[in-house]
C-alpha cells in the first residue's frame, strides 16, 4: 500500500487548495504563495532562498519577511530536511510522473552513468546569487518553474498560461527522455538550497542491514539514489541532505529494511 505516496499527494494538493481558497473565497488559512505567505493571517512564512536572492540584490527586507524566512529555514533544517521538494513543490507532480513513465517504458537504467553531475545545482545556486547582486533583482525567481507554476495555479494568470504549460512540458520531457530526475536532481537550485541546510535534520530514513536482501528496489525508485549508498553494507540513517524524505524507498522495501527514524533514537539504537 502506497500510504506515503497518498499522504504526499494529499499534502501537496491540500496546500494548493488552501492558497486557492484564500485567493478566491477569502478563507485566509494560508494566503499568498510559496515565496511569501501568511498562516492564519498572522504567522509569516517566506522562502529563505528567495530572501537570500533579494538580499544579494540589495533589496530592503521587511521584518515579517525575514521572520518568515527564519521560521521556514528552521523547520526544514531541524525537522524534515528537503521534504519541501517531495511534499510541497507542485513541480514534483510532473517529475514524479516522468520518473514513473521511465520505469514503465523501460527507459530507466539505474546502472547507466548519468551524463551530468549533481553538483550542477549548487553551481546554479551560486550563479543565481551572483546574478541577483549584479542586476539588482531575484534572478531565479523570474524564471523559477516552482514559483511560476504555483502562482499560475493559485491566481490563474491568463497571460502566462502558455508559458506555464510550456515550461512544465519541457521539464516533463527532459526528465522522461534526457536525464532521469534531471530537473530536481541536477538543475533546481531551490532543491540544492534545501539540500545544503538539511544535513542535520532529525527525521531521517534509516537502513537496517540485517533485514536487507539486496533487492535494490529502493535504488530504482529513489530520486537521489546516491544517498542510499549504505544499502547492503551497514545499518545507518541517510545523513545526506539530498534525501527528500519522500519515503519511496520505504514503500517498495518488502524486507522492512528501511523506515523513518528520529535521529536521536537512531543513535541510541546503534549504540545498543
Amino acid at each position: 500500500m502506497n500510504k506515503y505516496l497518498l499522504f504526499r499527494r494529499f499534502t501537496q494538493i491540500s496546500i494548493l487548495l488552501l492558497y486557492i481558497l484564500a485567493n478566491i473565497y477569502g478563507i485566509n488559512i494560508l494566503m499568498g504563495d510559496l515565496s511569501s505567505s501568511l498562516l492564519f493571517g498572522t504567522i509569516p512564512l517566506s522562502d529563505p532562498y528567495a530572501i537570500l536572492q533579494m538580499w544579494s540584490a540589495g533589496a530592503s527586507l521587511a521584518t515579517t519577511v525575514v521572520v518568515g524566512g527564519v521560521i521556514i529555514f528552521l523547520f526544514y533544517s531541524i525537522f524534515v530536511g528537503r521534504a519541501f521538494c517531495s511534499w510541497v513543490c507542485p513541480v514534483n507532480l510532473i517529475t514524479d510522473l516522468a520518473n514513473f513513465l521511465r520505469r514503465v517504458l523501460k527507459i530507466d537504467n539505474v546502472s547507466k552513468k548519468q551524463p551530468a553531475n549533481r553538483n550542477l545545482r549548487y553551481w546554479i545556486l551560486g550563479l543565481s546569487l551572483i546574478l541577483s547582486a549584479l542586476f539588482g533583482l531575484a534572478s531565479f525567481e523570474l524564471i523559477s518553474p516552482v514559483s511560476i507554476t504555483h502562482r499560475f495555479i493559485i491566481f490563474g494568470f491568463t497571460s502566462g498560461i502558455g508559458f506555464s504549460w510550456a515550461l512544465l512540458m519541457v521539464i516533463f520531457l527532459f526528465d522522461l527522455f534526457v536525464l532521469k530526475n534531471g530537473w530536481c536532481g541536477y538543475l533546481c537550485p531551490l532543491g540544492g538550497f534545501y539540500s545544503l541546510i538539511s544535513k542535520f535534520r532529525i527525521i531521517k530514513v534509516k537502513h537496517n542491514e540485517e533485514k536487507c536482501t539486496l533487492c535494490m528496489k529502493c535504488k530504482v525508485v529513489c530520486p537521489e539514489s546516491q544517498v542510499l549508498f549504505m544499502v547492503g553494507k551497514e545499518s545507518i540513517p541517510v545523513h545526506s541532505g539530498e534525501c527528500t524524505n519522500c519515503a519511496r524507498c520505504i514503500e517498495v522495501c518488502q524486507d522492512d529494511a528501511l523506515n523513518f527514524s528520529i535521529i536521536s533514537l537512531a543513535k541510541k539504537n546503534k549504540e545498543s
